[in-house]
């Protein structure tokens, strides 16, 4: 059977008091307790204030328009980027008893025609819709009439040019204002520097917002770089120990992520393609195989993924260097959304690098260029860099982690060796120096490189850099080694790029101090393979009966193909291990289980309680502390 129509089950609005907003979350959504700034922005948009929202991928942004909706009357508008998220939510919505639902193109004539006429009786508390249907002729009336009490428009970064994923008709969005003057407007991000919030308060045209970003830091991920050598043998051997968890592989290209799909699936793993050069339906299929666990890996472009709400992938591959940090730090964040823990690998070569600039080569807009050259040297910088990942990742968002270690990526656990570089630093800012003093004129990383190691090129020759006293001094060392110490030098502040229609460098004003001085300068080397590491225990394991948990898993697995959903609009990973950890086999035991508001337990509540009794028959209960 399919779950009942939201209508079906309507949850009364409540007043706002604080009592019956902790009842209403416990009711619903099966917690006790709200998450980190959580409540102080549901108590903000319920007092009719604008509101700037920025939780972190997995920090429950969607609770904060969702409540909200349950406590006041009239609608509450989300504007959603994905037609995948906007059925994911509703769909959990709808499991919880929340009369929510969304409009868009998948929808046939019959299905759109009752939608609208059950929000022009008032039927639902929250509608899901794109920004391009919201400003369709005739939608302003429409959304007049439905007594909207509050607009929330998710993935707010979309507003800004800035942003790592720009959509002009985000830019709309602020019609709305004009046209619905009076109504509380919230925008939520996971993923904003502080110039690209100020971009999304001023587009937006919010008044006098409330604003609130919490921390970016995700305790329960583990970062970690590794060179490029044989990926697909590296992703082969990163799964081969993961083969009953869920997971991504991000690929630049879709040629990449087809190779890396057909790769997999012919050693006999589970795995699919996205990109934008299949058919909807083929990624539709793809999709949902992924959402249902049928399928354990996509391989996917950066087309895949945006507000996919699957709370229980576990590991997140970048076979291909990306663009920026942001987009890095949103597709890492799709691992463990539960809160479990998740493992983020990133496959790094210089050979990566190359090819994002040969991109950046074919933009016609300079400014877009500038701003995709200053990206690409970030993420450089953190996948080079030898800090602690954690570190650098908080400190490009504008956040200080409290300590130095973080204890959970590669370079705290492992750290990497150092080495005296002062002579190859001297041959590089001594480069760099004496072809802009005898050209008047600042060259690029490569060029710097071709006359460090004596290359015989078109421009060497022409510009006369044979002549200079650095050409050729840097033989002993590989181009790729000289790139490597050149990009150390930028990130520690002794070289400079101007900026302009090609990027060029220069020798700081305490790179010619080092220079002059011989000052002693320590490097970092170049990334090694991985050494085999001992398993810790990692930040966010609920330790449980595994034989029970792999139980109640493949009970909500048939629960949900019974219902034609994902499993986790059952029930997620931690509402399971709190139960394999428990052993309620009676439902009135199960008051506190997190994840497991008053309808689910209803429903399933029964279903799971039998299974652990049965369990227990012929199993004892294990001790946890």
């Amino acid at each position: 059977m399919r779950f009942r129509p939201a209508v079906a089950y309507v949850l009364r609005a409540m007043p706002a008091t604080s009592p019956d907003l902790a009842a209403l979350l416990k009711r619903t959504f099966g917690y006790s307790t709200f998450r980190p700034l959580q409540r102080d922005i549901i108590d903000a948009t319920l007092a009719g204030k604008d509101v700037f929202a920025l939780l972190p991928t997995g920090g429950g942004k969607s609770l904060c328009f969702q409540l909200p909706a349950l406590a006041r009357p009239g609608l509450t508008v989300v504007v959603s980027p994905l037609i995948a998220l906007m059925k994911d939510q509703v769909d959990q919505l709808q499991a919880s008893g929340v009369a929510a639902t969304f409009l868009n193109s998948t929808l046939g004539e019959k299905e759109a025609r009752a939608r609208l006429s059950g929000l022009h009786r008032g039927h639902y508390k929250l509608l899901y819709a794109a920004p391009e249907r919201l400003m369709l002729d005739g939608w302003v009336e429409n959304l007049k009439t439905w007594n909207v009490t509050c607009i929330a428009i998710d993935e707010a970064h979309c507003v800004s040019e800035w942003g790592h994923d720009f959509r002009p008709e985000y830019r709309q969005l602020a019609k709305l204002r004009t046209a619905l003057p009076g109504i509380p407007m919230m925008a939520l991000t996971a993923t904003a520097t502080g110039r690209v919030r100020t971009d999304i308060i001023k587009h937006l045209k919010l008044h006098n917002p409330q604003t609130f970003v919490a921390s970016f830091n995700r305790p329960n991920l583990t970062y970690r770089v590794i060179p490029k050598d044989q990926p697909a043998k590296q992703i082969i051997d990163f799964v081969r120990k993961r083969e009953h968890e869920s997971g991504i592989i991000y690929c630049a290209s879709r040629a990449t992520a087809e190779r890396v799909a057909e790769s997999l699936a012919g050693r006999g793993f589970s795995a699919r393609p996205y990109h934008a050069g299949l058919t909807a339906t083929e990624r539709g299929e793809n999709q949902e195989q992924f959402l249902r666990d049928d399928t354990r890996i996509i391989c996917a472009t950066i087309a895949f993924g945006m507000g996919i709400n699957k709370p229980n992938v576990r590991w997140v591959i970048h076979h291909d260097l990306p663009k920026n940090i942001e987009g890095y730090y949103q597709e890492t964040g799709r691992a463990g959304r539960d809160g479990l823990p998740g493992d983020c690998l990133l496959l790094f070569s210089g050979g990566d690098i190359a090819k994002q600039t040969h991109f950046l080569d074919e933009i016609t807009n300079q400014q877009e260029q500038d701003i995709a050259r200053a990206q690409l040297r970030q993420i450089v910088h953190y996948a080079e860099s030898a800090g602690c990942r954690r570190v650098e990742l908080l400190a490009y968002f504008g956040e200080k982690f409290p300590v130095n270690n973080c204890a959970a990526c590669d370079n705290c656990s492992e750290p990497r060796e150092t080495y005296d570089g002062t002579l190859v630093a001297q041959k590089f800012l001594s480069c760099v120096f004496r072809i802009r003093q005898n050209s008047r004129f600042g060259v690029g990383l490569n060029h710097v490189i071709e006359v460090l190691v004596g290359a015989d090129t078109e421009k060497i020759t022409r510009w006369g850099h044979q002549q200079l006293s650095t050409y050729g001094i840097g033989k002993d060392l590989p181009r790729p080694a000289w790139a490597s110490v050149g990009r150390e030098l930028m990130r520690l502040g002794y070289i400079g790029i101007d900026e302009g229609e090609y990027a060029t460098l220069n020798v700081s004003e305490s790179g010619m101090a080092v220079l002059r001085a011989r000052t002693p300068i320590t490097l970092t080397k170049t990334l090694d393979l991985p050494k085999a590491k001992r398993v810790t225990r990692r930040e966010g394991d609920v330790e449980c009966d595994e034989i029970l948990f792999e139980r109640l898993r493949a009970l909500r697995r048939k629960l949900a193909d019974e219902r034609s959903v994902p499993a986790y609009i059952i029930f997620g990973d931690t509402t399971l291990r709190a139960m394999a950890r428990s052993y309620p086999d009676r439902v009135e035991r199960m008051e506190g289980i997190p994840g497991m508001g008053e309808k689910k337990r209803a429903e399933f509540g029964e279903f799971f309680a039998n299974e652990i009794f049965l369990f227990l028959q012929t199993n004892s209960k294990q001790a946890f502390d």
